[in-house]
């Protein structure tokens, strides 16, 4: 069975400096690359290398970037053939910045990924027949995530929703949404609660939960990982490791889970996947080139039992 990623598709230019910078303030930077990213194809990423059949729908322009971006998806397994082409926007791109902690900033130019009609719904459940998981975000129109999550979830398919970038979503997408897995961030601006201690954090994810979705996952940072799903409370701390690059670790933590829930695993063993992927991810730069294979997975598990 399949796993189908609908998100944004970017190229990332991070640019590493000391520091972050300030308002106002110019920074010598001490060196830069470039790379696929966005949270779509970052999680597309992570899933197809840790063996997931994954299929990509989206957007990119009718540009170099565009080009080169799905040139690097094929390159990681995913098949691209419903990603479109489009001739009135450029591709998306993303200027990051990480300092020597691994801490950053992001600001995202969302191009074609900001397109969306309904050719998308259709072209994605072209798609269902091999489906087990949508794994959605909100780098797109979120009238996108609320009508393919919609087709998806009468369907069957287990839903997926990341809320990043951090945003007020309408009511009807909680209706169709399975699993929801926010940061802190992305919690407080969803329910106005911030998790400052486990009291706050399962007040928080029973809000999300009394809307609609059974399963809700808070990832913590260095903290761990809370999981609701139903009545059933779980905290589940992080793996340690020395950190260098903290871009793309939820877009890892996101496959992760995805391809386990894919192949039938439990919640509690999906949730160490998604963890497994996202604190491996931190030990290398960059998004979608830093996600773990699933050999290293599996080791990585099995050495921290």
């Amino acid at each position: 069975m399949s796993v189908i990623v609908y998100g944004s598709i970017n190229t990332d230019l991070i640019a590493y400096t000391t520091h972050l910078p300030r308002k106002g303030e110019t920074l010598l930077g001490d060196t830069y690359f470039m790379a696929l990213g966005g949270k779509g194809a970052n999680q597309a990423v992570s899933a197809a290398k840790l063996g997931a059949k994954v299929n990509m729908v989206g957007h990119v322009g009718n540009d170099t970037f565009g080009n080169e971006v799905i040139n690097q998806l094929n390159y990681y397994g995913v098949d691209t053939k419903n990603i479109e082409v489009v001739k009135n926007q450029g591709s998306g791109l993303a200027v990051i910045s990480v300092d020597d902690n691994g801490d950053n900033t992001i600001i995202v130019l969302s191009g074609a990924n900001m397109e969306f009609d309904q050719l998308d719904v259709d072209r994605t459940e072209t798609l269902f027949d091999d489906a087990k998981v949508l794994l959605l975000q909100l780098e797109v129109p979120v009238e996108a995530d609320l009508a393919i999550a919609r087709a998806a979830y009468k369907r069957g398919i287990k839903v997926i929703l990341d809320p990043a970038p951090a945003a007020t979503l309408p009511d009807e997408l909680y209706d169709v949404v399975d699993i929801i897995t926010p940061n802190e961030v992305e919690i407080e601006m969803m329910v106005g609660i911030k998790p400052d201690s486990r009291e706050d954090i399962v007040e928080a994810a029973n809000m999300l939960h009394h809307r609609g979705v059974n399963t809700v996952i808070v990832t913590l940072g260095s903290e761990g990982v809370f999981c609701l799903e139903g009545s059933k409370r779980t905290f589940m701390p992080t793996f340690e490791v020395d950190a260098i690059d903290t871009v793309g670790s939820g877009d890892a933590f996101n496959g992760g889970l995805a391809v386990a829930i894919s192949e039938g695993k439990s919640i509690e063993d999906a949730l160490v996947w998604g963890s497994a992927a996202g604190a491996l991810s931190t030990t290398r730069s960059g998004a979608a080139g830093a996600m773990p294979d699933r050999k290293e997975l599996m080791k990585f598990v099995a050495n921290n039992e």
